[in-house]
């Protein structure tokens, strides 16, 4: 990680992890609330849906896997773009440390607000994840809430305009 020092305050666990941007048809992005039922302290935050990719996976492919397992939405490889985001983060999660090597892909949907199905999540996301919103992106950046990523009212638009991000390191926790 270069100069940067993680805190040996827990286990670490380090991971390759796609985050997604859902958009609907009308470009609302699917956010979750979401927080560490195990530490309350750490608050809660409007979260992107993602998360690990498996050995053999692509990014696209983990991409497709983690939209329905969290969603129950199925969407296509046509329907997904490039990872133009790169961020690397640590946090705190249930006991360790997480070190996340983390790729941002936008999936856009052809349905207006899709109901979300959360019957194929693991238990703690069910435990975790306590509600959904289909955001207007003007209101995510004019938003004062929490999110995850921390950057991400800052960086949405750039993002979802086709820039390419290579976001600085984040300590989110």
């Amino acid at each position: 990680m270069g100069e940067v020092r993680l805190p040996a305050d827990l286990p670490l666990v380090e991971r390759r992890v796609v985050r997604l941007v859902v958009l609907d048809a009308d470009r609302r992005v699917l956010l979750f609330h979401t927080r560490d039922s195990t530490d309350p302290s750490l608050g809660t935050c409007w979260e992107l849906p993602g998360g690990g990719i498996e050995s053999g996976e692509t990014r696209a492919d983990a991409a497709r896997r983690e939209l329905l397992e969290e969603t129950g939405i199925v969407a296509d490889l046509d329907q997904i773009g490039p990872s133009t985001w790169r961020r690397d983060v640590t946090y705190r999660y249930r006991g360790e440390r997480r070190l996340q090597h983390e790729w941002v892909l936008s999936i856009r949907l052809p349905d207006r607000r899709p109901a979300i199905d959360p019957s194929r999540r693991d238990e703690y996301e069910g435990e975790d994840c306590f509600g959904s919103r289909w955001w207007e992106v003007d209101d995510v950046v004019r938003s004062r809430d929490r999110f995850y990523p921390g950057r991400l009212p800052e960086l949405l638009t750039g993002f979802l305009a086709g820039d390419e991000i290579d976001e600085p390191f984040e300590r989110w926790s």
